[in-house]
């Protein structure tokens, strides 16, 4: 994937055999392309080799990338339109991977002008000036874009630019491009330019950008500078139903020529990959743990009770998954000068979510002050239709017989593993259910804990084992649901 350098992260070094003069960038073969042309070569020569084309994009191999493919070929601008949490500026991040790793430019060329293509007179007149001896430099892909998140204070300033007072009391004349403090944009010349949420930006500065798309040209202070830059400017916007922040206005709307539409993953199994590829776990969380979780967030994003034009970001189901980590982490640390614990999550962990996590879900009007009960309602529902999935056909009559003549089991937040494993003993089946949860064959005490207490709550959500919560929080099972 294309990187996107931090203000203060040190460039990479251009490789020492690379052309050091504009004769020997032209001895080398070298020809000026546009970014679109570059962009476009790149990607049809990744197609020809079979390579991929957009690492780190989950879920979108079928339906958007196709899309954003054909508008790079077409050498489009292009405004991806999804809900939060749908992975738009990552997609628009990995286009930078299309890009030459090096490309020449002048040195000290603030609009990063290609020696064989400059734009401004000084450059030109510099060009003239040494010809083949012009010393050149090299530009890596990861300095050539730039990306704004659109806020309503961003100004035609930060954007496109503006007159330096300095500059003209040093006698340049108004009208001279040296006058003038390039923004983003400009500065962003032969790479690519990103705006988040762009209906964020105020329309009189929309404005400003609609020469940058059609006429190639900018505007400063009410004169026209002829600098036809070179970049593919990319928006993202959430629908323009859901937020009344602002719009796109439709002049500029109709200069993109792509409009593409994100979307959540459309099956579990892409779901489930997501969180397996962002989420930063710090424990061991079990599949069985991972797919609650997947058909929790799934389960959220459908509820009626939830506000659909808000969507549920992707990113609360990779921190659903964190959480719960963190939560086994806590337990493994806790009871640490009791016995050795390793960190491995269980079913029971995910309770804590339905309060860390509410403020990431945007409820309909009516379910306020219910959220909690929603999204716990929400989490039990997942929990069963992961338990149906995984252990359907199972004979589990070991499990219900631990509490058949009145006995209970303890589980909780901060009951070891070692504490439930005794309670338990030996049940008839255990085995099976481990290996359809694949635990494997030789389970860890804590993996073996982590499936047990999976199959004591799906027996209670389908009402086959009682259960009953005591004021320490600690779990007790027993009893007919």
């Amino acid at each position: 994937m294309g990187r996107v350098t931090a203000p203060n992260q040190v460039p990479p070094v251009p490789p020492a055999d690379l052309p050091g003069t504009l004769g020997e960038l032209r001895a080398s073969g070298h020809h000026h392309r546009t970014v679109k042309q570059e962009l476009r070569d790149n990607l049809l020569a990744r197609m020809r080799a079979g390579e991929e084309r957009f690492p780190g994009i989950v879920g979108y191999e079928d339906t958007v990338l196709p899309e954003v493919e054909r508008a790079l070929l077409a050498g489009h601008d292009m405004v991806l339109l999804g809900e939060r949490g749908q992975g738009k500026t990552r997609l628009i991040r990995s286009l930078g991977a299309l890009l030459d790793e090096w490309t020449p430019v002048i040195p000290g060329s603030v609009l990063n002008e290609h020696p064989m293509h400059p734009l401004t007179p000084a450059s030109r007149a510099l060009v003239a000036e040494r010809g083949d001896d012009l010393p050149i430099g090299w530009l890596h892909s990861s300095m050539r874009y730039g990306e704004k998140l659109a806020t309503p204070d961003t100004s035609v300033g930060d954007l496109i630019g503006d007159v330096d007072p300095i500059r003209l009391a040093q006698g340049r004349t108004l009208g001279d491009p040296e006058t003038i403090h390039f923004g983003l944009v400009p500065r962003t010349n032969r790479g690519i330019f990103a705006v988040n949420e762009l209906p964020d930006l105020a329309e009189r500065i929309q404005v400003a950008l609609l020469n940058v798309l059609e006429e190639r040209d900018i505007q400063v202070r009410g004169y026209q500078l002829r600098l036809p830059l070179d970049l593919l400017l990319v928006a993202s916007a959430n629908p323009e139903d859901y937020t009344n922040r602002g719009r796109i206005i439709t002049p500029l709307k109709d200069r993109f020529g792509a409009e593409i539409r994100t979307h959540y993953p459309l099956d579990l199994d892409l779901e489930l990959e997501l969180i397996r590829q962002e989420a930063d776990l710090h424990a061991t969380v079990p599949e069985h743990v991972l797919e609650v979780l997947a058909r929790f967030a799934r389960a959220v994003r459908e509820s009626p009770s939830v506000d659909p034009r808000s969507g549920v970001s992707a990113r609360f189901a990779i921190a659903a998954a964190e959480t719960v980590a963190a939560a086994a982490l806590r337990r493994a640390g806790l009871l640490a000068t009791a016995a050795h614990e390793a960190p491995v999550a269980r079913v029971g962990d995910a309770v804590s979510v339905t309060s860390t996590l509410r403020g990431k879900v945007e409820f309909e009007s009516g379910e306020e002050g219910r959220e909690i009960e929603v999204l716990g309602h929400l989490l039990r529902t997942a929990t069963a239709e992961t338990f149906r999935a995984r252990l359907a056909g199972l004979d589990l009559s070991g499990f219900t017989a631990l509490v058949a003549e009145g006995g209970e089991i303890e589980t909780g937040e901060l009951v070891s593993s070692a504490e439930l494993l005794r309670q338990v003993g030996t049940v008839p089946g255990l085995a099976k259910v481990l290996d359809r949860l694949g635990l494997g064959d030789a389970p860890t005490p804590e993996e073996a804990a982590a499936g047990i207490e999976f199959v004591l709550e799906g027996l209670h959500l389908t009402r086959r084992l009682g259960k009953d919560v005591t004021e320490s929080g600690r779990t007790v099972y027993g009893g007919r649901g």
